[in-house]
Parts: C-alpha cells; sequence; structure tokens
C-alpha cells in the first residue's frame, strides 16, 4: 500500500524531504499536499489547508517546528492519520505525550532526526535505567540566540573568542529554551526514557564549522559514548544537513520498505 504524505513546512527541512518524495524517492510514499502557513509557489503537490490534508492523507510529516505538534497533533491522531514528528522536543511536555499516545487511532512517531545512538541506547534501557547521560551540543552563537536573552548574555555570546557554555540543565528544561536547536536532548531523553535523566550543556563556539552532539552514558550493561559533527544547513545554520534524510529515512520505515536496519 502507497502511504498518502502531507508535509507540513516548507522550510529547509520540508524542501528537501519534499522535493524528494516527488521525485519517488522513497518507495511507498507518495507526496499528496504541502501544508505551510506562507504562499508558496515553488512545491511539487498542491498546497492544502491542514483540514484538506486530514482528508487527503494517510501520514502527516511534521517538518515546522514544535508549536505544530502542540496545536495539531492530537486531531491527526484522532483523525486515525499517522504522524511522524520532526520536532521531538515538543514531547518533553509529557501531558502532551500521553495524551498522543492515548489519542488513536492514528499512530505517532517520531524521526532520530540529527543524533545516532538511540537505539542502542533504547537497548540498553532494557538492563536497567541509564545513569549520568550527558549530552553536550555546540553550535555557532548567531544560532543559539533567543528572545529571552539578556543582553549580558549576548554580548558574551557575540564577543566570544572561544566556547561559551549558555545553558545547563535537564532534556525536560533545554528544548522550550531552544525550540529549534536542541531537538536532540529530547530525542536522547525518549530513548533513555527519563526527561529529567539526561543533563544538557549548550555550547556556542564562534569556531564551531560544524554542529556537534556528544552522548555519554552508563548503566547496567556497559558505558556509551557517542558523538556527531553535522555540517549545517546553508538555508537554516540551526538545523545540520543530515535532518531531512533522516526524516526520509523514517518516512521509509513507516511505508514499509524491507530490507533495511530499523
Amino acid at each position: 500500500m502507497t502511504r498518502s504524505v502531507g508535509l507540513v513546512g516548507w522550510g529547509a527541512i520540508g524542501r528537501t524531504v519534499g522535493t524528494a518524495l516527488a521525485a519517488g524517492a522513497v518507495e511507498g510514499a507518495e507526496l499528496v499536499c504541502v501544508v505551510d502557513n506562507r504562499a508558496i509557489g515553488d512545491a511539487p503537490a498542491p498546497q492544502l489547508s491542514f483540514d484538506e490534508a486530514l482528508e487527503r492523507c494517510d501520514l502527516i510529516v511534521e517538518a515546522a517546528g514544535q508549536g505544530v505538534v502542540r496545536e495539531w497533533a492530537e486531531r491527526i491522531l484522532r483523525s486515525g492519520t499517522d504522524l511522524l514528528i520532526a520536532s521531538a522536543g515538543a514531547l518533553t511536555d509529557e501531558e502532551l505525550t500521553k495524551r498522543l499516545l492515548a489519542a488513536g487511532p492514528g499512530r505517532v512517531y517520531v524521526t532520530s532526526g540529527a543524533v545516532g545512538g538511540l537505539d542502542l541506547l533504547q537497548a540498553a534501557r532494557g538492563l536497567g535505567p541509564l545513569h549520568d547521560v550527558r549530552l553536550t551540543t555546540t553550535k555557532l552563537p548567531s544560532t543559539l540566540e533567543q528572545p529571552w536573552m539578556d543582553e549580558e548574555l549576548l554580548t558574551r555570546m557575540r564577543t566570544a573568542t572561544g566556547p561559551v557554555e549558555v545553558m545547563s540543565g535537564t532534556a525536560r528544561d533545554i528544548p522550550v529554551k531552544f525550540p529549534k536547536s536542541t531537538n536532540v536532548a529530547a530525542s536522547v531523553a525518549l530513548a533513555v526514557g527519563d526527561m529529567d535523566a539526561v543533563r544538557v550543556r549548550v555550547i556556542a563556539d564562534p569556531g564551531a564549522d560544524r554542529t556537534r552532539h556528544l552522548i555519554e552514558a552508563q548503566g547496567p550493561s556497559g558505558a556509551y559514548r557517542f558523538e556527531v559533527a553535522h555540517l549545517p544547513d546553508p538555508d537554516n545554520p540551526a538545523t545540520s544537513r543530515i535532518v531531512p534524510y533522516a526524516v526520509l529515512r523514517s518516512i521509509a520505515a513507516v511505508a514499509g520498505r524491507s530490507g533495511q536496519i530499523l
């Protein structure tokens, strides 16, 4: 069965995902429409309203930010449509997560995004709770600036000549403060099974030619350390170039493509 895909968001992630789907890059998945609150003229499928997308699609792919998940996810699932979430940071809200898991009959999926090793962390967690879980994310200062920051912090980031710690906290706290830059924190916490168990440091580094995520964890089965260093997306440096391809891989898994490692 071919999945009828509605893509929410036509930004750096959505453009790559939508263009690939329209070109037939994912067997068993067809791009039916694009949903965006801006008028777009270059999409390879019709731009429809949210209501129209629900009528035509059996899989909605979110590539537009945490706000879309909070506003639309429950309704999508209640309609019987499946949902693939790219903005995992929205799921730091445990009440929202509980509602989504209970919503149905549509199913909810979360893509791995810009980080690896999540499957191994999930497997290790089966032997007992992981502890001393740490994530260090390093990005260019300009990609981390937020409206809530005071002038002292902004000046420190903008004039830095080396790495500067911008914030530290748990995976529950950080994605709320950096909604476009730290979805990885939520993804790691979902794999570990505890938002409060993952300690996160956000580092601004003017010399960061790559976006780096370092994950460290220990548990009954051993110790784990993963590091990725991604090239930023040229159109949106707040995200990594790899993210839309992680979304495409997840769509392929949902569509039931055989012969791959899940």
